[in-house]
């Protein structure tokens, strides 16, 4: 490997296109992307998930395409496309295929193919291995290489960049090893773990997730138990955060690409195997019924406040998590449909959201600003981007009735000081 090594990062969202910009510091790589609207955005400098910004985007020297046959010659191919999952909870590798696919048509003999996607332990060699090979002609572990180094973006966090975080690696032959410590060691100050094998770097990044899901959901199920005691959560959490080596998560729902998909893959190879994974499904089971919980606890308190189907509703936030535009698995999106379904008229604001996004996903439309948003009989702060986690008591105030509720689900508001007629609802 040399500083002349050519590298292309295959997929540009979350993952893939901060990757790629960090590789082009050091190597002459491009970035491919089937979205040709992603492709002529990222070229005018503009990136929509907020990784990167404009001033570093124009600097790079990245180059860009949605076109294969403008890729060239490559010596390493970097995978990174979306590995979601389907409406059965079954993983969908449809996409990670048509990568595999595409790049087994335009690599050339010697090429190292490295899986940055979430899938489960022998995804890489047992699928991806064999597409590879029908696709270019040429045989898995002798004509081309295969390579695994599980992503570990989390949208929106500033600290935790790929520049700086420990970048797991793994690959068929010691030399492919060798060569994914020199490419990841000087993209990162984090240093490289190369692990035992392809297959072990795989069941690490779906664990990572997994093991952060069954935590939440442990929040969630007492945060439930809590609310019959009318005991809220946040006073119990901040009691036991005293313990030196109490863990601190907090409940939520729990969307996005990561936490509230990954678990199914690792249960997907779990039950191929004939074991059944009882923690695992349990706590995706009781996050997946978080949303449902949130919508009768708030539904059931406007009607009981004499509102009943005629009552307007304010979201804010459609994002999976805060400061991020991310809308993706989005449980706030589930939280709405319930309310629609009690008859409850519902708008929705997301200062970071895309309009276009919230249409195709959802079929929601955002409010542009809230400058015309009030007297609403509920305001939920559903997603604590930090416009909302800002707002004082008399911005509050100003969105809901003086005998409207507000339904604080991350907890943002609780210090504010309303008035006692106004109801409140928080975990």
């Amino acid at each position: 490997m040399t500083d002349q090594t050519r590298i292309c990062v295959v997929g540009l969202g979350y993952v893939g296109l901060p990757l790629a910009v960090a590789l082009a510091k050091h190597f002459p790589t491009v970035g491919m992307d089937i979205n040709r609207r992603r492709i002529d955005e990222l070229n005018s400098g503009h990136d929509r998930t907020g990784e990167v910004d404009k001033a570093r985007l124009k600097a790079s020297p990245l180059k860009l395409t949605a076109d294969p046959a403008q890729v060239g010659n490559n010596d390493v191919f970097i995978i990174t496309v979306p590995t979601p999952i389907d409406e059965a909870n079954h993983p969908d590798l449809g996409a990670l295929r048509a990568a595999c696919t595409t790049v087994g048509k335009i690599m050339a003999k010697g090429a190292v193919i490295v899986v940055e996607s979430t899938v489960y332990p022998g995804v890489t060699e047992d699928i991806c291995g064999p597409v590879l090979a029908a696709a270019s002609g040429m045989t898995c572990g002798t004509d081309f290489f295969l390579g695994y180094s599980p992503e570990r973006i989390n949208p929106g966090d500033r600290e935790h960049t790929v520049d700086r975080v420990t970048k797991v690696i793994s690959g068929q032959t010691p030399a492919v090893v060798a060569l994914l410590e020199k490419i990841y060691g000087t993209v990162t100050t984090g240093g490289t773990f190369a692990a035992a094998s392809i297959k072990a770097a795989e069941a690490a990044k779906v664990i990572e997730n997994a093991q952060r899901d069954i935590n939440i959901a442990f929040m969630n199920e007492v945060t439930m138990i809590f609310n019959r005691m009318n005991l809220s959560v946040y006073d119990v959490l901040a009691a036991s955060r005293t313990k030196w080596n109490f863990l601190p998560f907090t409940p939520g729902l729990v969307g996005g690409h990561c936490i509230g998909v990954d678990p199914f893959y690792l249960a997907e190879c779990s039950q191929r195997l004939g074991h059944h994974p009882e923690v695992i499904l349990a706590g995706r089971r009781i996050n997946d019924t978080m949303a449902g919980y949130v919508t009768q606890q708030i539904a059931r308190r406007i009607v009981a406040n004499g509102k009943g189907d005629k009552a307007r509703i304010l979201v804010l936030g459609l994002a999976f998590k805060e400061n991020v535009p991310d809308l993706r698995n989005s449980k706030v999106a589930d939280v709405i449909k319930g309310l629609a379904a009690w008859g409850f008229h519902i708008d929705v604001h997301d200062p970071l959201a895309y309009g276009d996004d919230a249409m195709h996903e959802y079929g929601l439309t955002l409010l542009p600003n809230l400058d015309a948003a009030k007297n609403y009989d509920c305001v939920i702060g559903a997603v604590a981007h930090e416009q909302y986690a800002g707002f004082t008591a008399k911005h509050l105030t100003g969105l809901v009735k003086s005998d409207g509720l507000v339904a604080d689900i991350k907890g943002m508001w609780r210090k504010l000081e309303l008035p006692a007629s106004i109801g409140r609802w928080e975990f």
